[in-house]
């Protein structure tokens, strides 16, 4: 049930998986309505949250030249950690790290900085301190991929006492094998789900305080 302490948080909408030209996890996308689907749910819960003033809150990727942030104390072998480097991929100045319309962040609503791997919170990520800042305890989240960063997100979210939604026709994996896995057997060990059409409605049902329109600014 949404709550006004609520948020819509949306992971990695950038060109590197939503370009054909300049991202390159976008071809790595091997079931394709995944992404179709994804974009289409995240665009609805997304006009929702802004009709009605619910905070938006961008997660966006960005790395340096050779991802050194991702060294951390040791050197990265293994995972994303040394993958990224591998394949060049969330570097600024190549347009994969550009955000796509719709879901370029507009006045008012906050881009999390200081992001260094696969959970929203990773790193030197002020996401806690945002959420924190604006009263938010249920996060609804949107993005990709659905088995690495939004997973991640969600477990991290989970385990720092925020209560988690998937908003699962907003999300991709790469394969729909990848997606059932994720909607069958790890979301409701850390949170629940939601279509995005079930967003939009409870949305636009919720009733503040006081009995008047929910009139909040995204922030």
């Amino acid at each position: 049930m949404l709550k006004h302490t609520s948020a819509l948080v949306l992971i990695e909408f950038q060109r590197e998986w939503l370009d054909t030209e300049h991202g390159k996890l976008h071809g790595l996308v091997e079931d394709r309505h995944l992404l179709d689907t994804a974009v289409a749910g995240a665009t609805t819960a997304l006009a929702a949250a802004r009709a009605h003033g619910m905070p938006v809150i961008h997660v966006p990727l960005v790395l340096s030249a050779g991802s050194p942030e991702l060294d951390s104390w040791t050197p990265a072998r293994l995972g994303l950690r040394a993958a990224i480097p591998r394949a060049q991929t969330w570097l600024p100045g190549t347009g994969a790290t550009d955000f796509v319309a719709p879901f370029t962040p507009r006045a008012g609503e906050t881009v999390v900085r200081g992001r260094t791997g696969a959970s929203g919170f990773a790193g030197f990520s002020d996401l806690d301190l945002v959420l924190r800042r604006l009263g938010v305890t249920d996060l609804y989240l949107a993005g990709f991929a659905l088995h690495v960063c939004v997973e991640s997100t969600l477990r991290e979210a989970h385990d720092r006492g925020y209560t988690g939604h998937v908003i699962h026709d907003a999300c991709a994996a790469f394969t729909s094998a990848q997606q059932d896995h994720v909607r069958q057997h790890v979301i409701h060990h850390f949170g629940g789900e939601v279509s995005a059409a079930g967003f939009a409605a409870e949305l636009g049902s919720l009733t503040p305080a006081g009995g008047q329109p929910d009139s909040r600014a995204s922030r």
